[in-house]
């Protein structure tokens, strides 16, 4: 008898950085990845290298598919650990495609570009599991602690 599949039909995005991205992330989205395809899951991510081509690499390696959702127009451009890449032209808007497009979203690390898709998920109801996220660096921007800072912070940065 075969074993059954929780994820079979569900789409599931790893998001995680592109660049700034540690060896510990790399092994979790790539296990994320197998664990999601061996679970019956379409793999989805931003289509590119780092905690995305992990991913991709898991799931293609356990047999399952990855699509890559690409920010560009070219498709020689995305990670070909994925099964599909598709360009969608829309630059960083496609983080938006991305997680509307997911059932849950997964997010393997932290970069700007992953705060936003963490953001998108929470804001539009979608589910998220986190592995090993940020708190806010301290290049977050001025943290102050009320309207009259705020005001004095822009004038100070905007001159």
């Amino acid at each position: 008898m075969e074993e059954a599949r929780p994820l079979t039909g569900r789409y599931i995005a790893v998001v995680g950085p592109a660049d700034a991205v540690t060896p510990d992330d790399h092994q979790y989205a790539e296990e994320v990845g197998r664990l999601l395809a061996e679970a019956g899951a379409v793999v989805l991510t931003g289509g590119h290298h780092g905690v995305m081509s992990s991913a991709a690499r898991g799931a293609t390696g356990a047999g399952g598919v990855a699509i890559g959702l690409l920010p560009g127009l070219d498709r020689n451009e995305g990670s070909t650990s994925h099964t599909f890449l598709l360009p969608t032209g829309l630059g960083e808007l496609r983080n938006g495609l991305l997680v509307r497009a997911a059932d849950a979203v997964v997010s393997v690390g932290c970069s700007w570009g992953t705060l936003s898709e963490i953001a998108l998920a929470r804001r539009t109801g979608v589910p998220l599991v986190l592995i090993d996220p940020w708190d806010l660096p301290e290049d977050v921007g001025d943290v102050v602690a009320g309207p009259d800072e705020a005001l004095a912070a822009l004038i100070l940065r905007l001159g």
